[in-house]
């Protein structure tokens, strides 16, 4: 149970307290659990909307729009031969650097219990590495503000959204590929010189990464931060404005936004917080998945080309190569390879009000390339060209219901990209659509949803997400759109 008090403890080491003999131990003050406030400070930074201590919400368009006049960008297609530094291995078929570092494409074998496809074999990334996404936090006129950066990323379809403060594999920060410093990095690697508000491992793309994680951190200071060029303060509100519109705020930084502990008025909800967690041990539980890594060279229905690498069919995605410039980078210059996925996703929370308070529909969702075997999606998540070819019960559940929503359902929708650094031009449809009314859904008949699926309160969804490999990456996109107030109720 949390409690706002403090108590004093006198510890003794064996001997009797009335031995005069016994040595002075010095007291211990226990101190909180929780920080009762901070879920409240969020909120008066996510009600703080239009402007703050630095460019209002109206100009940070003109602001991205100058810092991309003040640097040279530029991504170019280019075939796997002209990949400097990388090259596909002898043997197993994997590309892989040189050096040894960064990461390699390689092939997944995957086996499940459930679903129309039980066995696939697909290129997957490889990055054991475990990077770090922070945002810095300060305090302006008793309101929070969050320092984010104008970031270029090569997968970007607008090249330059806004990022976390710091957005770094620990290649970048310890200099592996000898560029520049990582730009305020000594807050998120020594957090001791601040007050950290949130801190979890979670997962990437489970789709296209083998175990990824990344370190999600809030570290507030109270030190006089001299701000970059490339840098801004904004509110929690000003940065739930900007996902309002499609490409904005990129992927990193709405991670670390959905782990920030915000509050939500809710007097209850549909299942308790025991139930909940009893439900996704039973997911884990019951779900077989054997993933295990094969040589790229290995995959049947995969063929590389002299610049791609493309599934037989046409559809999921395609390996490609890219040289990139980017002026304000801590490398200025370097060549990759990118997944690029073959179509728009569609990505979309279904919600509904019980007994007054919101919940979304959660999909305890299997990937290959997660850590453990299913992890909270959300309703929908999935590219619909891939299920084109598909009819009736063949399709995924809920795709249709979405693609063919009434426009005064939906409370949320905008274009989102993924991992820029990663992957190119992925981008999803990201919707909140009401079901309220709807037969079969919100009528009522609140156990009447396919298994797998839980009906749960955002604040549940936030609760879980300050845990690792709980909430998948999508989730925590539509999670930020929540905790930021973008999402009206």
């Amino acid at each position: 149970m949390t409690t706002a008090n403090t108590a004093t403890v006198t510890a003794t080491s064996g001997t009797s307290a009335h031995s005069s003999t016994a040595a002075p131990v010095p007291a211990v003050t226990l101190r909180p659990r929780e920080d009762v406030n901070l879920p409240f400070r969020l909120a008066r930074s996510a009600a703080a909307t239009g402007s703050g201590a630095g460019p209002r919400t109206d100009e940070i368009a003109d602001w991205l729009a100058g810092r991309e006049k003040a640097h040279h960008f530029k991504v170019t297609r280019i075939r796997f031969d002209q990949v400097n530094g990388w090259d596909f291995d002898a043997t197993t078929g994997n590309l892989r650097h040189h050096s040894g570092g960064f990461f390699t494409v390689e092939g997944l074998d995957v086996n499940v219990s459930e679903g129309p496809v039980r066995n696939w074999r697909q290129p997957i990334i490889k990055q054991p590495e475990v990077g770090i996404l922070g945002l810095l936090a300060k305090e302006f006129d008793g309101v929070l503000h969050f320092l984010m950066q104008a970031k270029m990323e090569p997968g970007n379809p607008n090249l330059l959204q806004l990022s976390p403060t710091v957005q770094a594999t620990r290649s970048n920060y310890t200099k592996v590929h000898k560029g520049a410093d990582v730009k305020y990095i000594e807050y998120f690697v020594r957090p001791e010189r601040g007050r950290v508000l949130a801190d979890a491992l979670q997962s990437e793309h489970g789709s296209w990464f083998y175990h990824k994680s990344n370190r999600n951190m809030i570290v507030e200071t109270d030190e006089d931060v001299v701000v970059d060029d490339d840098f801004c303060w904004l509110t929690l509100g000003q940065i739930g404005e900007l996902l309002l519109r499609d490409n904005v705020v990129n992927m990193d930084a709405r991670t670390v936004l959905a782990c920030a502990p915000t509050a939500h008025d809710e007097h209850g909800a549909l299942h308790t917080d025991t139930e909940l967690l009893s439900w996704f041990t039973s997911e884990r539980s019951r779900h077989a998945v054997h993933a295990r890594l094969v040589p790229l060279n290995e995959l049947p229905d995969w063929r590389r080309g002299d610049a791609t690498i493309d599934h037989v069919e046409g559809r999921y995605f395609r390996v490609v190569g890219v040289q990139v410039e980017a002026g304000n980078r801590e490398v200025t210059g370097w060549t990759q390879p990118l997944f690029e996925p073959c179509g728009l996703g569609v990505t979309a929370f279904l919600s509904r009000r019980v007994d007054g308070v919101p919940h979304v529909l959660a999909h305890a969702r299997v990937e290959g390339g997660f850590l453990d075997t299913v992890e909270l999606g959300p309703t929908v998540q999935y590219t619909p060209d891939n299920y084109a070819h598909l009819a009736g019960g063949d399709r995924p559940p809920f795709l249709d219901l979405v693609l063919n929503t009434d426009p005064s359902r939906i409370r949320y929708e905008a274009r989102h990209s993924e991992e820029g650094g990663r992957f190119l031009n992925a981008e999803s449809r990201y919707l909140v659509v009401d079901v309220d009314g709807l037969d079969g859904i919100g009528d009522g008949r609140l156990a009447d949803v396919p298994a797998g699926y839980r009906w749960v309160t955002p604040g549940q969804l936030n609760s879980l997400s300050r845990h690792g490999h709980y909430v998948n990456v999508q989730a925590r996109t539509l999670l930020a759109c929540l905790n930021s107030g973008a999402v009206p109720w």
